[in-house]
């Protein structure tokens, strides 16, 4: 069951009423802010307690040497972890000489505040020291969306009873002392000093801070500068080392009083640039910074949410829980991309050193899909990413004796790190998931000018693969065969019906490419005689399917393969794979996430609504959800064959998953790409919006508890809103020319005018089971009479 929150349930923020010292590492993670070049966890302002200090760059990592046992070809031979950079959050507070601590003395009040609106945290605290004193602590902080390189934090401290002797020490402290981290000696050696210091400057109330990377020689600088109002006696004393710069401010704040200290961060990183030039740019960033002030960031920071929303919120009336939550990822999403600019999504964002801070094909497959429709300056943004890291690609599927590029499963910077070879390299359907990315964003926008420099070259080199990695069987037609595709449980298989489909779409879209940029195709020396084998390779792209059961096989055979003994396999013996050798779970028909049941959504226009349907119960019994990255593509396949409330329960799970902890590690850092099931199950699964072959079309259908929404998407320079009742769908275009779209297969146009049309009923569906112990997580409340009738429609059969 997913138990009540902590945390307060509100429409546009995540307060903690109270601090919960057993919850931190997760908070801190809920609580981090980042615009996606920067990220500071939401840790504690005077820095302990903490479950884990965190300050990241995007892509500022260490290296660290990858050992085997036993090594072959290909191996990559170095990991990329991510570095916690020089913390700037420090702010310690001395009262009357007693330390603040919130495990000391009493801690009257202390609410935390994540506020979706303004981009903000809030913190408010009242204390009484050891000796009685009383203060009152209110900081706020943030990551600045609109100057990329701006942090800032407003500390006021203010007596309650009396006149009260004050000290604030602001720092910067490189090479902080991290908790136990984990088992592998080889990221514990490459973190445990990972920061060289190269020079420190101080000067006034500014002080800058230069180090490198001892393997990956990237450069570092950190900055800091104040403003100060309080009393007239302020003394100040900057002082600075090789890792730690710390102004000190003392005074005697008298009743009334108040303390203010307004703190500007700045980062800086390049791996060629020099060390002068590194530290001007943070000293100009820390002027802007200081030209705006506090007030005017907060304004500029409204301001970009403000547009942010009017493009992407969804708006339910049922739920506010799931509103909350939807909300919450929704912010979390845009911060991991919003000023990445052409740099990578990490799987975790900025929040945390879960999965050593690398990107995957979460990115593509996940979070650009939200982004596409609501922010498409960042989704851009990340695939010139892509692109900049090409020439590693089509390296790397040269090593792998293939033709164009081979991207790859894990990386940082562009390199393959994964030393896993079956649920890494041989996951080759990354290079299918980030043409995806590129057709879907060239759909909504039209962009020709990224089309021409980015975008159909990505196209070209990933086709070029899939047509040297698969050939061309005179029974079977063209065979992929040897690959891993979304589900990790059944690895290295022969034509699994995901990778084949995507790998179909991606040929078919490069062909495409050529013919709308000649020039690009010319330079790449794209002969007609390399298209026509793509169109051919397409056309004969085999997808295995099972007569007797009247399924498709998720990869050859599988459905041949010894059935999983679910009945006797304990609920504490899940995930799978922490409990049980792979040898046994690759020979089984078990499922560790949506694989096949996600070629129904993303590739939805190969199949019929009854192969979608029989499909769908098929590897729903079959399917563990060992993954945070399941429960939302099944929710979008089963709001499509009409299994509205099972899809509602994954609803709730994949947008949950870190206010809940539900995976128990979102102290690691976000789940970014199960946040992102807030928006896809909204939008995708009951709004229905699907977008294939460049045409916009909508299905929506409310599941029960949820009695109207109302969305809004970007597309080629329209702004629509959809709003569904369980009645009837209302589109209106806000911006923009007329649009043709579909609703429920029918075609009509919109423009400034509401239009209303019926929605058809739901598909009768016969109920369909999960595995015993695998059942999707529902919230312990009791749900209202209707939600409980209907929720026979999902119970558990087996």
């Amino acid at each position: 069951m997913i138990e009540p929150s902590v945390l307060s349930v509100e429409p546009w923020a995540v307060a903690e009423p109270s601090l919960l010292l057993d919850r931190l590492a997760q908070t801190e993670t809920i609580f981090a802010l980042s615009n996606g070049h920067i990220g500071l966890r939401g840790n504690l302002d005077e820095g302990d307690p903490h479950g884990l200090p965190g300050t990241y760059l995007n892509s500022v990592y260490a290296l660290r040497p990858m050992s085997y046992s036993e090594t072959g070809y290909g191996y990559p031979e170095s990991g990329q972890t991510i570095v916690n950079v020089t913390n700037g959050k420090l702010m310690r507070l001395l009262v009357d000489d007693e330390p603040f601590d919130v495990r000391y003395g009493t801690l009257l009040t202390h609410r935390r505040t994540l506020d979706l609106r303004e981009g903000t945290l809030h913190r408010e605290v009242e204390w009484s020291s050891p000796a009685g004193d009383r203060v009152r602590i209110d900081s706020t902080r943030l990551v600045s969306l609109t100057q990329r390189a701006v942090a800032a934090i407003c500390y006021e401290v203010t007596p309650v009873d009396g006149s009260l002797r004050v000290v604030v020490q602001s720092e910067l402290v490189a090479n902080e002392e991290l908790p136990d981290l984990g088992r592998d000696p080889r990221t514990a050696a490459a973190l445990e000093r990972p920061l060289i210091a190269e020079d420190h400057t101080v000067s006034g109330t500014e002080a800058t801070m230069v180090h490198r990377t001892e393997h990956s020689g990237l450069r570092v600088v950190a900055g800091m500068r104040h403003m100060i109002d309080g009393p007239p006696n302020t003394d100040l004393d900057l002082w600075g080392s090789d890792d730690v710069c710390r102004l000190t401010i003392a005074t005697r704040v008298g009743e009334g009083e108040t303390l203010r200290i307004v703190k500007y961060l700045s980062y800086g990183w390049s791996s060629q640039r020099t060390r002068p030039a590194l530290q001007d740019q943070v000293v100009a960033a820390l002027a802007a910074a200081r030209l705006t002030g506090w007030d005017g960031l907060v304004a500029e920071q409204r301001g970009y949410l403000d547009e942010f929303w009017e493009h992407g919120d969804v708006e339910l009336e049922g739920d506010a829980e799931v509103q909350q939550a939807v909300r919450v990822a929704m912010f979390h999403i845009l911060q991991a991309g919003a000023r990445a600019e052409q740099r990578p999504i990490p799987s975790k964002g900025l929040t945390g050193p879960g999965y050593d801070g690398h990107t995957f094909w979460d990115t593509e497959t996940y979070v650009l899909p939200v982004l596409t429709y609501t922010a498409p300056h960042a989704v851009r943004d990340a695939l010139r990413w892509r692109h900049s890291t090409l020439d590693m690609a089509r390296e790397r599927a040269r090593v792998l004796g293939r033709r164009g590029a081979a991207f790859p499963w894990r990386t940082i910077r562009g390199e393959e790190t994964s030393g896993y070879w079956p649920a890494g390299t041989a996951a080759f359907h990354i290079n299918a998931d980030i043409a995806d990315a590129v057709v879907r964003y060239f759909n909504a926008t039209l962009d020709d000018d990224f089309d021409r420099d980015f975008g159909a070259e990505l196209l070209i080199e990933t086709a070029r693969l899939w047509a040297s990695l698969g050939h061309f069987d005179p029974e079977h037609g063209f065979r992929i065969d040897g690959v891993t595709g979304p589900d990790e449980y059944t690895a290295v298989v022969d034509n699994n019906v995901y990778t084949n489909l995507m790998a179909q779409r991606n040929l078919r879209e490069a062909a495409e490419a050529v013919k709308r940029q000649p020039d690009v195709a010319g330079r790449l020396d794209v002969a007609s005689e390399e298209v026509d084998t793509w169109l051919r390779a397409a056309s004969l792209m085999a997808v295995p399917y099972d007569t007797q059961r009247g399924v498709h096989m998720q990869s050859d055979a599988f459905t041949h393969h010894e059935e999983w003994d679910f009945a006797n396999t304990p609920r504490e013996n899940y995930p799978l794979l922490l409990h049980y050798p792979y040898f046994e779970i690759y020979r089984k028909q078990v499922v560790k996430q949506a694989d096949l049941v996600m070629a129904l959504h993303l590739r939805g226009d190969a199949f019929t609504l009854e192969e979608k349907t029989a499909n769908f119960a098929y590897y729903e019994e079959r399917t563990t959800r060992d993954s945070s990255l399941s429960a939302s593509q099944q929710a979008v396949v089963a709001a499509e064959t009409g299994h509205l409330q099972l899809a509602y329960d994954y609803w709730a799970e994949a947008a949950l998953t870190d206010l809940q902890n539900l995976h128990h590690n979102s102290g690691h850092g976000l789940h970014i790409a199960s946040l992102a099931g807030g928006w896809t199950v909204a939008v995708a699964g009951f709004g229905g919006l699907r977008d294939h072959n460049g045409e916009l079309t909508f299905g929506p259908r409310l599941p029960e508890r949820i009695t109207r929404m109302r969305f809004r998407v970007v597309y080629r320079g329209r702004k629509l809103t959809v709003t569904v009742t369980h009645e009837n769908a209302t589109y209106r275009l806000v911006e923009g020319e007329p649009l043709d779209i579909r609703h429920h297969g029918r075609q009509i146009t919109v423009d400034h005018h509401d239009v209303v049309l019926d929605i058809p009923p739901a598909p009768k569906v016969d109920p369909v089971g999960q595995p015993l112990g695998c059942e999707p997580r529902r919230r312990a409340r009791a749900a209202p009479p209707r939600e409980r009738a209907s929720a026979k429609d999902s119970a558990t059969l087996r």
